[in-house]
């Protein structure tokens, strides 16, 4: 009986470890994710409006038919990105995710309080590289440091009545999301010793 109940148990345990590490792995093998998903009809590092939401068509998952929604497929590599969003009349918001799916920051018409949501979006090595100027406090220059080198800006605007709906699709339109080619370097902390 006791071999009976140690077989059991063990059976139970190894199939809620194989269980677990599936979970936990499944978003890093998958290959049709949504980077992959969307990556043949958006440009990287651009803004690109994604069809209306209905049934016959499924890009992503959950979309919401109130919402006009758009997405910039970014690469850091090149450089930091400058995002630029203009509110919409009902509510925007802006949400990135690493290119698993990780979700990492969100913010939206509110919180950011103006009328039009700008912030710089970096790695950590960029961040670090920027020079340290007193003039430039933190509300002037929202900097978010992105985990990864690639990933998706999620752009969403509410249309709270379908008439509204151009007038929202119109400020996702007006948004950008471009490479910054005017990013100054660190200077050098030291120069160089003499011999």
């Amino acid at each position: 009986m006791i071999r009976l109940l140690f077989a059991i148990l063990a059976g139970v345990l190894l199939g809620g470890i194989v269980h677990l590490v599936s979970v936990l792995a499944l978003p890093k093998i998958a290959t049709e994710d949504a980077y992959s998903r969307l990556a043949p009809i958006t440009e990287l590092n651009a803004v690109t409006q994604l069809p209306a939401a209905d049934p016959a068509n499924t890009l992503m998952p959950y979309l919401d038919p109130a919402f006009a929604q758009a997405v910039c497929r970014y690469d850091l590599s090149g450089g930091p990105l400058k995002l630029t969003v203009p509110v919409s009349q009902a509510y925007t918001s802006v949400s990135f995710y690493t290119r698993n799916e990780l979700a990492y920051y969100a913010i939206n018409d509110r919180s950011a309080g103006k009328k039009v949501i700008e912030l710089d979006l970096m790695t950590q090595a960029q961040h670090d590289d920027l020079p340290e100027d007193e003039e430039v406090t933190s509300a002037d220059r929202l900097i978010i440091d992105s985990p990864t080198v690639t990933g998706l800006i999620v752009l969403k605007a509410l249309a709270p009545e379908a008439g509204l709906m151009a007038q929202a699709k119109a400020s996702l339109a007006a948004s950008s999301c471009k490479v910054q080619s005017d990013v100054p370097a660190k200077q050098a902390e030291a120069p160089q010793a003499r011999r």
